[in-house]
């Protein structure tokens, strides 16, 4: 698969909210400010996540309609269980 530039975006954003987050811990920030950040950080991930299994599976779906070879339903099965599998 080829990831495109915005879902690599989404990661070196969330990078950056990683070495903030670091930062803010060495600093010896609140833990309420810590914990926002770092959910912040997770919800950036998960929408990465999300993005990535949608993009294959419109990639795999199509070529599974061309082909015929009517592997639709576990095309969707998959992606279904990859979401699951990320939470």
């Amino acid at each position: 698969m080829i990831y495109n530039d915005k879902s690599k975006n989404r990661l070196k954003r969330a990078e950056g909210q990683i070495k903030g987050i670091l930062r803010m811990m060495e600093e010896g920030k609140d833990c309420k400010e810590v914990i926002t950040q770092l959910s912040a950080a997770r919800s950036a991930i998960d929408r990465t996540i999300a993005v990535i299994v949608s993009s294959n599976l419109e990639h795999c779906l199509r070529d599974s309609i061309e082909s015929g070879d009517g592997e639709t339903s576990k095309l969707v099965e998959e992606a279904v269980r990859l979401l699951v599998k990320s939470r």
